[in-house]
């Protein structure tokens, strides 16, 4: 009785193999091209994150507080906050705020100094702000003096939020909004701790895959952007 040759067995399998590969069968041509895109997918993510060191190194914009410079439904790439961050940093923290970037002539998305994500309050349960990084103060730092006046609601340091400083942190603010974010509720000075990240580019509209799946925007609204 002859014994089977091992080499055949070798052989059905590549000759499978390359079935699968090389068929026009619907149902093998569709599972092969989820195959890729997922693959594709998942080699992206983990180049970006190599790049960025963070996780996830994408953010979605949920609101227009920072137009004209960043859109509602953007998607917007994130970095630690320490990557690429030059000479120009605060102390050690590697964010480059709105005076220093003036002085400096460094500039992100349209204006001076580095537009961060971070923690309001430290809370890590919230929805992160991506707001830019105005100026730094320190602990119980009477700051209204360094204050752009008219980005705070009040005629003295006694008369506004979180003046003098409760702790040390950078103060920011929404390009597109009214006051600083120390001013009108947002958070208090923002901690180094607190930062999740500095903004690098966007992409417009991308976002908003991201805001419809968490419901932070309809199908309807999106598609609206898109048309």
């Amino acid at each position: 009785m002859p014994r089977d040759d091992p080499s055949d067995a070798g052989r059905s399998a590549t000759d499978a193999v390359r079935w699968v590969f090389e068929t026009d069968n619907d149902a093998v041509v569709f599972v092969r091209e989820l195959v890729s895109s997922a693959l594709a997918v998942i080699l992206v993510g983990l180049l970006l994150f190599a790049v960025s060191g963070l996780w996830p190194p994408l953010v979605a914009v949920e609101s227009g507080s920072m137009q004209p410079h960043m859109q509602r439904g953007d998607l917007v790439f994130v970095v630690e906050e320490h990557r690429f961050a030059g000479s120009n940093g605060y102390a050690d923290t590697g964010v480059v705020p709105y005076d220093t970037g003036e002085r400096v002539e460094y500039s992100r998305f349209g204006g001076y100094g580095d537009v961060i994500v971070y923690e309001r309050d430290g809370a890590g349960g919230t929805t992160p702000i991506i707001h830019r990084a105005r100026f730094w103060v320190n602990d119980s730092e009477n700051w209204y003096d360094k204050a752009n006046p008219n980005y705070v609601d009040g005629s003295s340091c006694e008369a506004i939020a979180n003046c003098p400083a409760p702790h040390a942190g950078f103060i920011t603010k929404g390009d597109h909004n009214q006051y600083y974010d120390q001013i009108n509720g947002i958070s208090s000075p923002v901690e180094p701790s607190w930062v999740r990240g500095r903004a690098q580019f966007r992409v417009p509209w991308l976002g908003y895959v991201r805001l419809v799946f968490s419901g932070e925007a309809s199908m309807g609204e999106a598609v609206g952007e898109l048309v």
